[in-house]
């Protein structure tokens, strides 16, 4: 297993991945061709320097994880750097096998490389197996997140 910065080619994986579970299968819109307005948001993401959007590759090069990290300067905590885990995914035939571990492990290290105090990250309240695995890793529910979509 290898952890490297994604690439435009990956993209059709990545989506593929966010839109198979049941909450991305309503949002997203996995087809092809993929839409272009995922390859815009991908080279927007590329092109930031506090996101690191990373894929999980096992001995096959096949595309089996995927997370995205945003590194978010603060005035608080004497303006130090919060990491934000995002879209946390593993492929369906791979899960339980410590793919999500490993992230995370990965994800703790580049954090602190990054210079983070705090590494973060909200889950939908439909997500009962995904929240009992982070706090195995050691996350405390100490927020209510809250949302406006727009």
């Amino acid at each position: 297993m290898k952890f490297r910065k994604a690439n435009i080619k990956d993209v059709l994986s990545i989506v593929q991945l966010i839109a198979d579970d049941v909450l991305g299968s309503k949002r997203e819109n996995f087809t092809t061709p993929l839409p272009k307005n995922y390859y815009d948001a991908f080279e927007r993401i590329n092109d930031d320097s506090n996101q690191e959007l990373t894929v999980v590759i096992d001995d096959k090069d096949e595309v089996v994880g995927v997370f995205q990290m945003t590194f978010i300067p603060y005035l608080t905590y004497q303006g130090g750097i919060r990491a934000q885990m995002e879209g946390v995914r593993v492929h369906k035939g791979q899960r339980n096998q410590g793919i999500g571990k490993s992230i995370f492990q990965w994800a703790i290290q580049r954090a602190k490389e990054r210079k983070a105090h705090l590494l973060q990250l909200t889950t939908d309240k439909n997500r009962p197996d995904a929240i009992r695995f982070y706090k195995s890793l050691g996350f405390k529910p100490s927020h209510v997140g809250m949302k406006m979509h727009l």
